[in-house]
């Protein structure tokens, strides 16, 4: 599947004109950085990205960034993008945007599986941080930490229509997941689409940081765990389970309730993956995991 058509045009010179008349103190040199489903990234000189809306769903989400970074990053150690500026719609572009410091690092996508090994202990510190009962007025996410109920019919097409391999074995976990008793505590903060591309690496393999919290929300945290399968092999899964531990709200129905989000995310990038080997990559590997498991 492609990417989703801007809904906008948003290039260099807009975003500098954007950032003169409304943050002129931190203008600097801008640089188109990447395009994603919902958003364009621009380098805002050597210290800060600047995040713009290009298609209307996206709206609310970076407002939910704005709104809840700052508190988030209040709860966990690793850095997050937290606007130190936000754009107000104008006559040149209707949506916020926002301006964050810019974090350093490459994805964990790109470290081969064998070297991750560094990144179990400081995600599981993040998620055991992060999942703590949300704010009375945190977003719920209508696709995240939902019920697997709400995602059964997306997940039995994908499984049904697409060429995934091992699509009986994984109908199998799924339906295992399905079966496990649903979340009945109190919404808890999630990252909400905790992949490797989304937590970045230093040079020496530790977590630098983790981006793009869009899908946030106070929901089953059942979501993140699904990293669980996404990022590791089977020895580090283990010692990710260990830290993060099999106490409320991690108890042993949300590790289950977790692989079958691992399910849904897993064929959610084979499918999407099109021209993009990393998503295809991803999709495999968990995949795999999960398979193995059986």
């Amino acid at each position: 599947m492609d990417t989703p058509p801007a809904e906008v045009s948003i290039d260099a010179a807009l975003v500098t004109r954007l950032i003169a008349a409304q943050h002129p103190s931190l203008l600097a040199p801008v640089s188109w950085l990447s395009s994603g489903w919902d958003n364009e990234l621009f380098r805002l000189g050597d210290d800060y990205v600047v995040r713009m809306p290009r298609r209307a769903l996206a709206v609310p989400l970076i407002e939910h960034e704005q709104r809840w970074l700052p508190e988030l990053q209040k709860l966990v150690d690793a850095p997050l993008p937290v606007p130190v500026a936000v754009g107000q719609p104008s006559d040149d572009y209707a949506w916020p945007w926002s301006i964050a410091r810019w974090l350093p690092g490459e994805p964990v996508a790109h470290l081969p599986v064998a070297r991750r090994a560094t990144i179990v202990e400081p995600l599981a510190e993040f998620i055991v941080g992060l999942h703590v009962p949300a704010a009375p007025a945190a977003p719920i996410n209508p696709v995240r930490g939902t019920p697997l109920a709400v995602r059964d019919e997306a997940v039995r097409t994908r499984l049904a229509t697409s060429s995934t391999s091992h699509s009986d074995e994984l109908l199998t976990v799924w339906e295992r997941a399905r079966a496990a008793p649903v979340y009945t505590g109190p919404p808890i903060w999630m990252h909400g689409d905790l992949h490797p591309i989304n937590v970045l690496a230093d040079a020496s393999g530790g977590l630098s940081a983790v981006i793009d919290f869009g899908d946030l929300g106070g929901a089953d945290p059942a979501c993140d765990l699904a990293a669980a399968w996404l990022f590791f092999d089977a020895e580090q899964r283990a010692a990710f389970r260990d830290r993060v531990g099999t106490a409320a709200p991690h108890d042993a129905a949300t590790w289950e309730r977790a692989r079958g989000w691992a399910v849904a995310e897993a064929t959610a990038f084979l499918q999407n993956s099109g021209d993009a080997p990393i998503l295809d990559a991803i999709g495999r590997h968990a995949v795999g995991q999960l398979v193995a498991e059986l």
